[in-house]
């Protein structure tokens, strides 16, 4: 027979409170790991800004790839949408790394030193 402590680490939904974080054990509208998560994030950026065009592991197909935005998750949200409207391309935002379909590095770089960053064009 397990333990009460052995089921409360299993507990995923409680009556009392709704879903539960996996990660803190809180009721997932009083879960702070997101924030958490983005802080840590932003505490290890450098400040500058990274544009590089990456093809590996794309079939051949290049993108231009942005990272060390020091900004929150929901800013980057939106600051991917903006590059890719810039740009008239699709695109994705992963693990903090916004993915721009196409070789669009000058523009970019021209976009983000009007919004203030410090760029800084990386790779080949």
């Amino acid at each position: 027979m397990a333990s009460l402590q052995d089921q409360l680490s299993k507990l995923v939904y409680s009556t009392e409170s709704g879903d539960q974080c996996p990660g803190c054990r809180r009721a997932k509208d009083a879960c702070e790991c997101a924030e958490l998560e983005d802080q840590a994030r932003l505490s290890a950026l450098d400040g500058v800004v990274r544009i590089r065009r990456e093809v590996s592991g794309r079939k051949g197909k290049g993108v231009t790839t942005v990272s060390g935005v020091p900004v929150t998750a929901a800013e980057l949200k939106t600051l991917a949408k903006q590059l890719k409207q810039q740009c008239g391309t699709g695109g994705a935002l992963k693990d903090g790394v916004i993915e721009i379909q196409g070789d669009h590095r000058a523009k970019i770089k021209d976009v983000l030193e009007a919004k203030g960053f410090q760029v800084k064009l990386a790779g080949g």
